[in-house]
């Protein structure tokens, strides 16, 4: 079977290997936004498609028989062009969502839809650790009565002001590491996105021993596609278990 993988998770590099040593032929395609990647086996594709025809013009050209969309859960345009690309070429699109976070006991969480939403929510003078990556950093820096320290896996395009820091480092992450680091720097606000996984949960475990409140961005949500939650369902979706 030919496989085309939209990666760029662990769980898609995963797949990706356990279905090359299936015997199968799997390209995956990782946008290239990550410097130095943890390359899966098989073929590789780099960049962007150019949208719903780029992609459909590959799917159509390679003869791919199954396209998964194993992105992360804010990957965005890429999830949504590839509904729309696998429809216009008749391919079946399996989509991997890993489960969401759910609040627990003793947390203490508000729940918004965008990054505006949650930049907007932060109390004055607030010690945030945010963890959102690049997309929408700049609602978060206009908030100069507040206090940053800006954890991405690689840096910024745009200089950081003064009332923000880089912490540039590559999950996953300890429960003792996210404490230690959260009563460091004086955080009482957590802003992140509802990724789910387990490589940086400990931040949500942290927060809730520390009494630190959190600002969750609800996750997008993307059109019909046969959806699984593990990497052994998503080979079983795919006809190939056993």
């Amino acid at each position: 079977m030919k496989i085309l993988i939209l990666g760029g998770t662990a769980e898609a590099r995963e797949l990706a290997n356990r279905l090359v040593a299936q015997g199968h032929d799997v390209t995956t395609s990782l946008a290239g936004r990550t410097q130095d990647p943890i390359l899966p086996k098989g073929g590789l594709r780099m960049g962007k498609f150019g949208g719903i025809p780029g992609l459909a013009a590959y799917l159509r050209a390679a003869s791919v028989d199954h396209l998964v969309d194993a992105t992360h859960p804010y990957a965005g345009q890429i999830s949504v062009n590839a509904v729309a690309a696998a429809q216009a070429v008749n391919v079946p699109l399996l989509r991997f969502m890993r489960p969401a976070w759910e609040q627990q006991l003793g947390d203490d969480w508000l729940t918004v839809e965008t990054a505006a939403e949650a930049a907007a929510a932060l109390p004055c003078n607030a010690d945030v650790l945010l963890t959102t990556g690049h997309t929408g950093l700049e609602h978060f820096l206009q908030r100069d009565d507040c206090q940053f320290v800006v954890r991405t896996i690689e840096a910024p395009a745009q200089e950081l002001p003064h009332h923000a820091s880089l912490l540039q480092t590559r999950p996953p992450y300890g429960l003792i590491d996210e404490m230690a680091l959260m009563e460091r720097e004086g955080v009482t606000h957590l802003v992140t996105k509802n990724s789910g996984g387990k490589q940086t949960a400990s931040k949500l475990e942290a927060a809730r021993r520390l009494g630190v409140k959190v600002i969750m961005i609800a996750r997008p949500v993307y059109g019909p596609a046969n959806e699984v939650a593990s990497v052994d369902e998503a080979i079983a979706a795919l006809g190939l278990a056993g």
